[in-house]
């Protein structure tokens, strides 16, 4: 195998690229400037070295504990619950959310091998003992092991003081009924909202 075939190869099993993609980037690295090239190789070969798990959240950071955790401004009574680092970044940019986030690492699920113990239930059930949090949002993937998850957590946090609520899913802004699929209808009926004054 060549050093192009070896790139491609390598391309392909970055998420959502398949061949034909990672084909399509490896040409456009052989026609970039070296330096770009050098540049974009240090940081892939050091990226796990500068980035890591907060400690306290579980979030990606390059400080421990990460800026949210040490924020004061967060509303420190509100938790967000998210399967993965990358959804913290992506509440975080709405905007619309301050208060402080919980990775768990992954959803529940089964078939593939990954039960509550494979999962960061035990630093939440910490840091709500040592907390004053009166909300916790369950922000789960609207799929089977998000909901899984979800359940899961609601079971977990019985008889706890604090109250729990689901990000609601259903109908995209700008969308039309006739292109939605049945799933999300139905989860867009069971989700709806009062509309009376």
């Amino acid at each position: 195998m060549n050093a192009l075939e070896t790139l491609i190869k390598l391309l392909a099993r970055l998420p959502g690229l398949g061949p034909k993609s990672a084909s399509r980037l490896a040409y456009h690295l052989i026609n970039s400037d070296s330096h770009y090239n050098e540049l974009l190789a240090e940081a892939i070969g050091t990226i796990q070295e500068v980035i890591f798990p907060c400690s306290v959240c579980g979030s990606f950071t390059e400080s421990d504990p990460c800026p949210i955790c040490l924020d004061e401004g967060r509303d420190r009574s509100l938790m967000c619950v998210v399967e993965q680092p990358q959804d913290v970044l992506t509440i975080a940019a709405s905007g619309s959310y301050n208060g402080l986030f919980h990775v768990l690492g992954g959803a529940l699920s089964p078939l593939e091998g990954i039960g509550p113990d494979k999962l960061n239930f035990e630093g939440l059930l910490k840091r709500i003992d040592e907390g004053s949090f009166k909300e916790m949002i369950i922000a789960t993937n609207p799929t089977e092991e998000g909901d899984t998850t979800a359940l899961y957590l609601r079971h977990l946090l019985k008889g706890k003081n604090i109250a729990m609520s689901r990000l609601a899913s259903g109908l995209p802004i700008g969308g039309d009924l006739e292109y939605a699929d049945r799933l999300t209808l139905a989860r867009s009926i069971r989700g709806r909202v009062d509309f009376s004054d």
